[in-house]
């Protein structure tokens, strides 16, 4: 744990220097990319786990870290060509947002098998994230 900390703390210094010497905008794009890279290979490493069968989380985190490194390129993407329009309201970027929601639906499907619940119980952070994201949306 001490050793994350000082992790945190020395990222967010950096990502600070950076951002006083550089400005915000390059500092973003670099981070921003370089997560975006490593999502895509913590990804990859998931995939070649559960292809491995090592532990049936791995399809879930696969997907997941797919889909986080497929939105975060999107708008990376984005930021970096200068917010071109035909990305602007891209139907393409749904199909990242869909990788991304079955990563989450297989964490919790897990998650129900680990604690014994009943066959549908993951839906129901599932249902709740999306009646919660409906309703702030709605404010």
């Amino acid at each position: 744990m001490k050793e994350a900390l000082a992790l945190l703390f020395m990222i967010v210094a950096v990502l600070l220097l950076s951002n006083g010497l550089q400005g915000y905008d390059r500092t973003y794009d670099i981070a921003y990319g370089a997560l975006t890279v490593m999502a895509a290979m913590i990804s990859g490493t998931f995939l070649w786990l559960w292809s491995t069968r090592a532990t049936p989380l791995a399809l879930g985190m696969a997907c997941s870290w797919a889909g986080a490194a497929s939105v975060m390129g999107w708008w990376w993407t984005y930021s970096v060509a200068g917010a071109p329009a035909a990305m602007k309201d891209a139907a393409l970027l749904f199909v990242f947002l869909a990788l991304y929601f079955v990563g989450a639906i297989l964490h919790f499907l897990v998650i129900q098998r680990s604690m014994g619940l009943g066959s549908r119980a993951f839906l129901w952070p599932v249902c709740a994230a999306l009646v919660i994201a409906t309703a702030v949306s709605m404010l």
